[in-house]
């Protein structure tokens, strides 16, 4: 757990059903479609399942009853405790069937858009306070210039967007994941919001990684173990990463129209998180217009989506949002679109001294010698050949090539001028013309 971030105000466990925000109808349907689809009886079965504790599941299977959806069946369970059972009646699968061509639907209930803007307020990214040794353990074993700790601090921490650019290979990517990691604390995700009487599911095992689980004893029927309100997950904050696939339709709802159902958008999952947007400038779209999508929600902390009636509302928006580039800020932004972007910050080569220091290392971590006329004739006869552009990715490359060879001729790993040779050709191509 981050040691600066305050551990995260859990949704509490609704008290009654009308705690839970939905209108009895909308919990009705829910239940009766997931009874349906998951043939439930059992009351700790139905509850694990549509999310609610068993005292308001009781109570809403009371309410089921009254209206003749449900009936009891024999009181006896497997594992002997007595545990009631229920079964939908004629007129309950009626309805249920008839939910279901409305939207399938089923299983979690939802949280109402109101409340998950307020459990967003307690777990918002803007409350955590990165340290610079924070950020130094998350980047691992990456070599980075003081300098560049200077401004990335002071931007993580602000949970507002950045924009990382600079030459390929220089560990844009491995930075905008360390950042992610640097967090390191914990959120609620809901599984579904609603909005409008739809449901929008939300957690995604993708995008979320759960770190508790909700477990409740079937046998204590009228008690609740939760700690926190089971329509939410317990999870790492989020981290979405896009490159080059990215399209402006990903950041609207999916509407699925054979099950008529909605699931969130990328920046929605990541609400709590991070984006990254990686590689940008090789999306089908320009970068001006990408970034053009995100203008409203980076300054205005809202963001707007549309359901399939095209009625239009608004979402919370509390995302760190991460640009990556290879190609200057001037060439693919206007001057509007930068000043959107709250921090700029270049990820440059490495220095020739901090080359070595990333060369010595990655050696060792993969247990070959350093080799004293390997390196000059690396620094010496190949480096001037590209005038002496440094990146972070090349130690790697080429060390692991080395290693490769000698592995495939069955020799002790070493490095070599010979080696160094072969391996620096597999790193560069050649210009030349192909006859076709």
């Amino acid at each position: 757990m981050n040691a600066h971030a305050s551990p995260v105000a859990a949704p509490p466990v609704p008290r009654n059903l009308d705690a839970t925000g939905l209108t009895n109808v909308m919990m009705r349907d829910i239940l009766l479609k997931t009874m349906y689809r998951m043939s439930l009886s059992r009351i700790s079965e139905i509850a694990r399942n549509i999310c609610l504790p068993i005292p308001q599941t009781i109570e809403l299977i009371d309410l089921c009853r009254k209206e003749r959806l449900l009936e009891a069946t024999a009181s006896s369970s497997i594992s002997g405790s007595g545990e009631a059972g229920f079964q939908l009646t004629e007129a309950g699968k009626a309805r249920a069937l008839n939910a279901l061509s409305q939207s399938e639907y089923y299983g979690a209930m939802p949280v109402p858009l109101e409340a998950y803007a307020e459990q967003i307020k307690k777990q918002s990214i803007r409350n955590i306070q990165v340290t610079r040794r924070q950020l130094q353990i998350a980047m691992g074993d990456l070599i980075l210039p003081p300098t560049l700790m200077d401004d990335l601090g002071p931007a993580v921490s602000s949970g507002r967007s950045i924009l990382l650019y600079g030459p390929p290979g220089n560990g844009k990517s491995s930075i905008s994941n360390g950042i992610r990691a640097a967090m390191g604390d914990r959120i609620y995700v809901p599984r579904a919001v609603c909005h409008a009487g739809q449901v929008i599911s939300v957690y995604d095992p993708i995008v979320h990684t759960m770190v508790e689980t909700w477990v409740d004893d079937p046998n204590l029927l009228r008690q609740t173990g939760n700690r926190f309100d089971a329509r939410y997950v317990f999870c790492e904050r989020p981290t979405v990463i896009t490159g080059g696939e990215l399209t402006l339709s990903m950041l609207d709802l999916t509407f699925n129209p054979v099950s008529r159902t909605y699931q969130a958008p990328l920046q929605f999952k990541a609400t709590g998180g991070v984006f990254i947007i990686d590689d940008l400038g090789r999306q089908e779209e320009p970068p001006q217009a990408i970034v053009n999508r995100w203008i409203v929600p980076m300054e205005m902390n809202y963001d707007i989506l549309a359901l399939q009636s095209g009625e239009k509302f608004v979402v919370p928006f509390d995302t760190l949002v991460i640009f990556s580039t290879n190609f200057h800020p001037n060439e693919i932004f206007d001057q509007a679109a930068l000043r959107r972007i709250f921090y700029k910050i270049k990820i440059d080569g490495p220095s020739q001294q901090d080359f070595l220091k990333i060369f010595a290392l990655v050696a060792k971590k993969r247990g070959i010698p350093l080799n004293e006329d390997a390196i000059i004739h690396l620094i010496k006869k190949k480096y001037p050949t590209i005038n002496n552009v440094y990146a972070n990715y090349q130690p790697i490359f080429l060390i692991d090539q080395m290693i490769a060879i000698c592995d495939f001729e069955g020799k002790s790993r070493r490095m070599t001028p010979e080696l160094i040779d072969r391996a620096w050709k597999n790193m560069f191509v050649e210009m030349e013309k192909i006859t076709r």
